[in-house]
């Protein structure tokens, strides 16, 4: 509720429509959470490199990747389907997260901003999943 909240006032009171998937609020949380993800996975040790540090990295790149890449699709239904696949990339970088810290990469307390980011990210996509659901219809 709060979600679709959101969209609808950003639509309705930000008369500049949205040009651009940079526009969108949940790619600039998906930039600041890959801003994020780099700098706690340079703290990782070398041998993670192939490991832990490049899914974190990837999956945290694919949520900004499948949200411009559904922006720039043509059905509502490829664009929701894109949205999906990011909502579900913010998952797997939280799941990401946690593992980190169970095997003592990082502290629990380091995470929490990249969590917050990550669930940030990840509720305002559902809006976008909503608010596209909503305009096939």
């Amino acid at each position: 509720m709060i979600i679709r909240l959101i969209v609808v006032c950003i639509l309705v009171y930000n008369h500049t429509p949205m040009k651009t998937y940079e526009d969108l609020y949940a790619w600039k949380y998906a930039m600041e959470l890959i801003e994020e993800i780099y700098v706690l996975t340079s703290t990782f040790p070398s041998e993670e490199r192939f490991g832990l540090t490049s899914q974190m990295r990837r999956a945290a790149n694919s949520v900004a990747a499948n949200i411009a890449e559904g922006f720039g699709r043509y059905t509502y239904a490829d664009k929701a389907h894109k949205y999906v696949i990011a909502r579900g990339e913010c998952t797997e970088v939280d799941a990401h997260l946690l593992i980190a810290v169970r095997v003592g990469l990082c502290s629990a307390e380091r995470i929490q901003h990249s969590r917050e980011l990550a669930n940030r990210s990840g509720k305002l996509i559902s809006g976008l999943i909503q608010s596209t659901r909503k305009s096939a219809h």
